[in-house]
């Protein structure tokens, strides 16, 4: 067993997380989010899916990163869905 990092819980099913040399030990995937995210930089959210990254910073978002001044940030654009497809 091992002791989760964030919440102190020893629990037998425990798992670790390698990032950048750095090895951490948690016991739920809320615990890794909540150390492990970035925060995003304007609206101040965990950035738990793709987010966007300028520099050194990260944004939820580009509409986020562009209320910052990234202007060149754009979302995904897709093709869109015709009617009744």
């Amino acid at each position: 067993m091992a002791r989760c990092e964030v919440c102190g819980n020893d629990y037998d099913m425990s798992f670790e997380v390698h990032a950048q040399g750095a090895v951490h030990v948690f016991d739920s995937f809320e615990c890794a989010v909540h150390r492990m995210a970035p925060v995003c930089e304007h609206c101040g959210v965990k950035v738990v899916g793709h987010g966007v990254q300028v520099g050194r910073n990260w944004f939820c978002c580009a509409h986020c990163a562009r209320q910052e001044g990234e202007e060149a940030i754009v979302d995904r654009v897709g093709i869109p869905m015709q009617q009744g497809a």
